[in-house]
């Protein structure tokens, strides 16, 4: 007999069926008690030796009684049933898990940008770091609600540093810079170093003009990827 798998395994049984796949019930036989497996379920032993039932009821473990106890071993039924779990976390934590989108509309900026991405020590650095010499000047995106949190996501990434210098008698900060995508333009996200930045705005370097290159006003709606 096979199992169905157009009857989905209850979640309880499912969770009894890892245990027994952690204790090694994959490789072979492993002796388990209804007291200890009730013990790592945080369940009664009688609950326990009800779902070690289920599960044999369902042919996805084997199960021989000894005077000792008994002797567990998942099946190819059973085993069947852990990969296909397994592929649904690998597509929820696989290679899309670290792509991240913030979406938000085109916001006027101090103008600063222009100023400071023309200084040259920014200039070198950025283009090491990115790739690419930065436009004199950043686009400004003020993040939809629901990008919030996706941008606080994003401070546990690996960012580039940009160190300060001193020029002219002034004194000018490091920089942090994630490389992202808007479109298919490379570009970086830049955060001042000894700025508090609000959270839901994002400043944007790229190569080439955004607003020009793809024809954008304030108030039009954009998205920028990252991928880590």
């Amino acid at each position: 007999m096979h199992l169905n798998f157009d009857t989905m395994i209850m979640p309880e049984d499912l969770q009894c069926l890892k245990v027994i796949a952690r204790m090694g019930g994959c490789r072979g036989p492993v002796r388990v008690s209804s007291q200890t497996l009730g013990a790592t379920l945080g369940i009664s032993p009688q609950t326990a030796s009800r779902r070690l039932q289920s599960l044999e009821k369902q042919k996805l473990v084997d199960r021989a009684l000894t005077p000792e106890g008994q002797d567990i071993m998942v099946t190819p039924e059973g085993e069947a049933v852990l990969r296909r779990e397994y592929e649904e976390y690998v597509r929820i934590f696989g290679e899309d898990h670290h792509r991240y989108t913030l979406r938000g509309r085109v916001i006027t900026g101090l103008g600063e940008g222009r100023y400071y991405m023309g200084l040259e020590p920014y200039r070198v650095q950025f283009s090491r770091s990115l790739g690419f010499v930065p436009y004199p000047g950043t686009l400004n995106i003020r993040l939809d609600p629901r990008s919030i949190p996706v941008r606080k996501r994003l401070e546990a990434l690996e960012w580039i540093s940009i160190e300060g210098f001193v020029a002219d008698g002034r004194t000018f900060g490091p920089v942090r810079c994630l490389p992202c995508r808007m479109g298919e333009t490379p570009c970086g996200i830049i955060v001042p170093g000894r700025t508090h930045y609000p959270e839901d705005i994002v400043e944007i370097v790229a190569p080439v003009g955004l607003r020009d290159t793809y024809g954008i006003r304030d108030g039009d709606g954009v998205e920028v990827e990252v991928e880590k």
